[in-house]
């Protein structure tokens, strides 16, 4: 078996990410974010026809992960993705099931 050239902590982390948007409603946040450069709380849950406290805790959970970033412009939050890799990601999945 060839040696891989990465660390566990590498492996953690990637496990970590894949774990916070293995939930269908933080997919579908992503899928939003990824047309759009910025989204506030409000156009997500409105986007997404869930309620506000529902949206606010994947937001959360995403942005823990590091995989969005939030700027607060007055008394709104807009989200947006950290980068696109994981959008990448989910493009792929959506391939292979297409069969």
């Amino acid at each position: 078996m060839p040696h891989l050239d990465i660390s566990i902590e590498k492996l953690e982390l990637a496990a970590s990410k894949l774990r916070a948007i293995s939930h269908p409603m933080r997919i579908a946040i992503i899928d939003l974010l990824s047309q759009k450069e910025a989204m506030s709380v409000t156009e997500i849950y409105n986007a997404l026809g869930i309620e506000q406290a529902t949206a606010s805790h994947h937001l959360n959970i995403l942005k823990g992960k590091r995989i969005l970033v939030s700027k607060r412009e007055g008394k709104k939050i807009f989200y947006s993705l950290r980068n696109h890799t994981l959008t990448e990601i989910i493009e792929c999945i959506n391939r292979c099931n297409e069969n």
